[in-house]
């Protein structure tokens, strides 16, 4: 299969301790992959070597090749700003900027430098909020602060905010873990909308999300990769008994 990111032999440690061990994965392009396992079983820790947000910790260290579009982005000299800017992040917890809602989307494509004036930055603002499915409910409102929005239009705002600067990936770590069923269901949609122009990884520990969602399941077992495979094979016949396990509540 063709892939946008290719993965292999990745080991990672923290200090001297190792918590992801030999983990070899090709992501296709314009796919969900979804990432399951307990907690604290790496997935979120590897999702992170994907753009390299482990960096920002002093005793992490990676060995192994990340390749994106052919580039290892562990090379040495490599652009991390610029890789930041392709494969983008949304978190856990909605992290909007303390700025109006217009100006939480426009600050990526300012310091960027992607617009050509204001009619241009005010249509790169509308696109992204059009995108995350937000702009219906937030047009009216542009210059209020993003801090009045519920939590989940906070972290569709977040998801605007990260395509706002035209990625070629999205990696998102349980973006609804904090919110509502109907809000969950609003992120869904728009995550099975958006692959048909981004990659998208998405870690969660809600096993139907990952079933509603993705193309693609790894199950991660204490820093292992357990299975990987086409979402449906993966709920219905596993290779493996662990993910059997793991997937009919037997442990996790």
């Amino acid at each position: 299969m063709e892939s946008k990111i290719s993965i292999t032999n990745l080991d990672f440690y923290y200090g001297k301790e190792q918590a992801l061990f030999d983990i070899t994965l090709e992501i296709p392009p314009r796919e969900v992959v979804a990432f399951i396992g307990p907690s604290g079983c790496g997935k979120s820790t590897f999702l992170r070597t994907l753009n390299r947000m482990n960096d920002t910790i002093p005793i992490a260290r990676v060995t192994g090749t990340v390749l994106i579009d052919g580039e290892n982005i562990y090379r040495p000299g490599m652009d991390v700003v610029a890789l930041r800017r392709k494969v983008g992040m949304v978190f856990q917890k909605s992290n909007p900027f303390p700025k109006s809602i217009f100006e939480n989307v426009a600050y990526g494509i300012r310091i960027n430098g992607l617009h050509s004036g204001k009619s241009d930055l005010d249509a790169r603002v509308e696109k992204a909020l059009r995108d995350a499915a937000l702009w219906d409910e937030v047009k009216d409102r542009l210059s209020t602060s993003a801090f009045g929005l519920s939590g989940g239009q906070q972290q569709r705002l977040c998801i605007a905010r990260a395509l706002a600067v035209q990625p070629d990936v999205i990696l998102m770590d349980e973006p609804a873990s904090a919110l509502d069923p109907i809000a969950t269901q609003k992120i869904e949609e728009l995550v099975v909308g958006l692959k048909q122009d981004y990659t998208i990884v998405i870690v969660t520990h809600n096993m139907q999300q990952a079933a509603r969602v993705s193309d693609r399941t790894a199950f991660f077992m204490l820093g292992k990769l357990v299975e990987y495979n086409p979402t449906q094979k993966m709920f219905t016949n596993p290779d493996e008994k662990l993910t059997e396990d793991y997937i009919t509540g037997r442990f996790g």
